[in-house]
């Protein structure tokens, strides 16, 4: 059974007294970071330089940031109403103040868009990584604590922990340790918000070394709200809604395209005659096209996708995502959404939560292991993610600059366009704006070329725009660029 503890100083005390003063720290991408357990440890490797603190991390989420003393007077109340009582991470705030101690280091293989693109501390302590790969990176440097947010249960007397929202990474490595391939600790806290998911990741108590649970260390989990979805974002959407066969797997990347391609299937499917006439009016000088899917969903679809989003949750009750694989219609490997999405889940009956799996994510991004079950499962897939630019050759770039600056990451785009060109009768589409604001400019986000490639374009298959679809697979590079120039 796990040690139990109410304070974190206490917690982080008794790591390095089990692990020692080299401590190898893996952190949850998202939501799933034990800020206490996190920042002790911190504390304690600032007030005791004999200790060395590696964390691996991704997708550090924080608070916004006020630029200026108008800004701070205006959105503040903002962001306190919103992340009021969201413990900061001592890490990030040392890397934005330049104040990280020499004994610490952070590193990172996903950042938050944008987020530390002016950061030389970030940038120069990134990782390029698949999603896949972050596991074996981390036991390769010698991991030996993993901290962890876990909601918690208790039946007859019995106690179990889940890992909710970050099967991930996780899962994968604890495989590796039960298999002896890792020693590591697991380290959880307790967290009142995150919903208990069933599943791989619904484990017993003695998995855990040692537990954080008290009413001084529960807080609000990280709760951006939805923005609002644009008018080009929606074409986007409803372009894409298109290419969705009945029948099929849906995986969908984050952002306001994913939300607009969710709400079009919905469109598609409960409005019929009204999509009908969007994509109508979307491309009025255009027949339609005999490889488009507009029907209704009435096998309906299975999801597998890395990331759980609110949107997913829109699919199920409107009876779209209803293909069963095993009793499940939506796997997924990490979730993260507004209040209202954390709330659905908390509040679903045992057999509407068990139709949604957490997964370790080489289940869901890779085909690797029960590969004839997947390929089963997996029938004419459709892998929707978000691009920033692409060229007229038909590559992607979708994760950083022809600098070398990063903005983002791989995370699983190249996860999901392999499975693409694996799996039989699946397609990999690409979704991006044709243009984006560059101060008082407009500039093409369709290049002739581009000196950084994310997916190189012997991979090029669909690309969407606001203007329509560009289907590039298996196509002469004269009938690419014409394709392009035609979304552009």
């Amino acid at each position: 059974m796990p040690k139990l503890f109410s304070e974190p100083e206490a917690i982080a005390e008794d790591i390095i007294r089990d692990v020692g003063t080299n401590l190898v720290v893996g952190l949850p991408l998202g939501l799933g970071k034990a800020n206490h357990v996190i920042n002790a440890l911190y504390a304690r490797a600032v007030a005791d330089r004999s200790i060395r603190l590696t964390l691996f991390s991704a997708l550090t989420l924080e608070k916004p940031r006020p630029k200026n003393l108008i800004e701070h007077r205006f959105i503040a109340p903002v962001i306190d109403r919103l992340f009021g009582g969201y413990p900061d991470l001592a890490y990030a705030n040392a890397l934005h103040a330049g104040t990280l101690p020499p004994n610490v280091s952070v590193i990172e293989f996903f950042f938050l868009a944008g987020k530390w693109l002016h950061m030389p501390y970030a940038q120069q302590h990134y990782i390029s990584a698949n999603y896949t790969h972050a596991a074996s990176y981390l036991l390769a440097r010698g991991l030996n604590v993993v901290t962890q947010l876990v909601a918690k249960r208790v039946v007859d007397g019995v106690t179990r922990y889940s890992l909710s929202c970050n099967t991930d990474t996780t899962l994968d490595i604890l495989r590796a340790r039960a298999q002896g391939g890792a020693s590591f600790k697991l380290v959880g806290q307790v967290n009142s918000e995150l919903p208990f998911m069933p599943g791989l990741g619904d484990l017993p108590a003695d998995e855990f070394s040692a537990v954080l649970d008290g009413p001084a260390t529960d807080f609000p989990l990280f709760a951006p709200p939805s923005e609002p979805i644009g008018d080009t974002k929606y074409a986007i959407g409803l372009h894409a809604a298109g290419l969705v066969r009945d029948g099929g797997t849906l995986q969908i990347g984050i952002g306001q395209v994913g939300d607009a391609l969710a709400q079009g299937l919905i469109v598609r499917h409960n409005n019929n005659a009204r999509f009908h006439a969007i994509m109508k009016r979307l491309s009025p000088a255009t027949e339609p096209s005999s490889a488009l899917e507009t029907g209704p969903f009435e096998k309906g679809l299975y999801g597998v996708s890395e990331m759980l989003f609110e949107a997913f949750l829109g699919l199920i009750e409107a009876g779209i995502l209803k293909r069963e694989v095993d009793g499940t219609v939506l796997h997924g490997a990490f979730f993260l959404g507004p209040k209202s999405f954390y709330h659905a889940l908390r509040e679903m009956t045992p057999d509407q939560i068990a139709r949604i799996q957490m997964m370790p994510v080489s289940f869901t991004n890779e085909l690797y292991g029960e590969e004839d079950k997947k390929r089963g499962a997996r029938v004419d897939a459709r892998f929707i993610n978000n691009a920033m630019m692409a060229t007229l050759m038909g590559a992607a770039i979708s994760d950083g600059l022809e600098n070398g600056q990063v903005v983002s990451g791989v995370g699983g785009q190249y996860n999901f366009v392999a499975q693409a060109f694996a799996l039989k009768g699946a397609r990999s589409i690409l979704a991006l704006e044709s243009t984006r604001q560059a101060g008082s400019k407009t500039q093409s986000n369709i290049r002739w070329t581009y000196g950084h490639e994310t997916i190189p374009r012997h991979l090029r298959d669909v690309f969407v725009t606001e203007y329509g679809i560009a289907d590039v697979r298996g196509k002469s590079d004269a009938d690419v660029i014409a394709a392009m120039l035609g979304v552009s």
